[in-house]
């Protein structure tokens, strides 16, 4: 950028723009000529002023509707300036149309480094959130565990057989619930992968489909339903497994073609059915026991439609998942 800068202004002072005055004003062909030079300076700014704000609002989506806007502007200036054939040069204009398309890239590139940033700084507070759980959660079995292992301890100073089998089955059941949260903690690819949906929100065909770490998944899903959408999410298919990063990685990519949003992969929105994704799920093999819900019962955003007549710019409200289908704005 800083380089195609330093041509534009090298060639501004130079060849930017061309004239051509072969007659004479006040009886003086140079008195004409000057004032093709003048004219063709003030037409140049023009057309600078226009390129100067192109580069200031053009957005990655606008690029090509900026670039057509200052063609446009050069062609205007060509047809008012055909008396002293005043033209911009199209190497000049070329080096204006490049700045554009290098703007709307690093606003792009930029949009992309903060949207990274954004993930990395939810991902940190996600691990955050897990470690206190599994903390909490090593706390709490190591509480219960010595609890069971002072039992152990009594009944086998009682001599009591019975007693003392039950409490030692006990004691083996907290191991094994210990060993189970430490093997958690060191596997960071075990999870929970969700499918969940909000159709209030988004629709009846779109579902989100995730992961987390957290040991009782349905905090995370709940966040999820926090203030920055109108309704709680459905939750279709919640499943434990050893490799989630994996699993989720290859419902994505089964589902790419239906992603709602093609220029962020983080969100991980899609248009399909609950059911499309059950099939998926059956396909990618026996090992993840499904217990999954194929209707949304979207309890909040059916309770709300009784006292709602009418949607805002004066349209019928329609029964989504019922006897009426949501439009495409209305997704």
């Amino acid at each position: 950028m800083a380089d195609l800068r330093a041509r534009i202004k090298a060639s501004a002072k130079a060849d930017a723009v061309t004239c051509q005055v072969d007659w004479a004003v006040n009886g003086s062909v140079k008195e004409g000529q000057r004032l093709g030079r003048d004219m063709a300076k003030l037409m140049l700014r023009a057309y600078n002023a226009e390129a100067d704000n192109a580069v200031r609002v053009v957005k990655p989506h606008t690029r090509e509707a900026v670039k057509n806007r200052l063609t446009t502007t050069r062609d205007t200036i060509g047809k008012l300036g055909t008396l002293m054939r005043i033209v911009i040069s199209t190497d000049y204009h070329r080096l204006r149309l490049r700045e554009i398309e290098l703007t709307a890239d690093y606003l792009a590139r930029v949009e992309v480094e903060r949207e990274a940033a954004r993930a990395e700084r939810e991902r940190l507070r996600e691990e955050a959130k897990v470690m206190k759980e599994i903390e909490r959660e090593r706390a709490r079995l190591a509480k219960e565990r010595a609890h069971y292992a002072a039992v152990v301890a009594k009944l086998t100073a009682k001599g009591d057989g019975e007693g003392l089998r039950r409490a030692q089955e006990q004691l083996e059941t907290v191991d094994d619930a210990i060993a189970g949260v430490e093997q958690r903690a060191a596997n960071v690819r075990a999870g929970y992968v969700y499918v969940i949906s909000n159709i209030g929100a988004f629709g009846p065909d779109v579902v989100k489909i995730g992961m987390t770490r957290r040991l009782e998944p349905m905090d995370r899903v709940r966040e999820l339903g926090d203030a920055s959408v109108p309704f709680r999410f459905d939750v279709h298919a919640l499943f434990f497994s050893e490799d989630a990063v994996a699993l989720e990685t290859a419902l994505h990519q089964k589902l790419a073609h239906k992603r709602v949003n093609l220029v962020n992969q983080r969100r991980e929105f899609f248009y399909a059915t609950p059911a499309e994704v059950k099939e998926l799920l059956v396909g990618l093999g026996d090992d993840h026991v499904l217990e999954y819900t194929d209707t949304a019962e979207a309890i909040e955003w059916r309770a709300s439609q009784p006292g709602r007549r009418e949607v805002p710019g004066g349209q019928r409200n329609t029964d989504v998942g019922g006897d009426g289908d949501l439009s495409d704005d209305g997704a």
